[in-house]
């Protein structure tokens, strides 16, 4: 079964942490994902000042600056794990590094 991982951080905190270190750690960890046979595929996303909506409401696209919701934290990458069940995509969202200094959401992905 394949599961989205999302991976969410306060950017407003970014100058807390040791992001030399945890880049090494996100290399080790996808390296790791990748030699247990699960990574899937998974972007970084840009900063979400560069973010922009679209919708379209009476054949009109209306564009908009920044995410979608007004929130603390923002998504700050994604990735597919293919795991044997919920648990074990738990197991390794878990060892995320994102984890230690936001927050990683696991969800399921609907066959296609």
């Amino acid at each position: 079964m394949q599961y989205g991982i999302l991976i969410y951080r306060d950017e407003s905190r970014d100058g807390e942490f040791d992001w030399p270190r945890i880049e090494s750690d996100y290399v080790a960890y996808f390296k790791q994902a990748a030699e247990a046979g699960i990574l899937q595929h998974g972007p970084r996303f840009g900063p979400s000042s560069m973010t922009r909506t679209v919708k379209v409401r009476d054949g009109r696209r209306v564009v908009g600056d920044g995410p979608l919701n007004e929130t603390r934290e923002q998504i700050g990458g994604t990735f597919v794990l293919e795991c044997r069940d919920f648990d074990d995509a738990v197991y390794w969202a878990a060892r995320c590094p994102g984890a230690a200094h936001g927050v990683v959401e696991v969800r399921p992905l609907l066959p296609s």
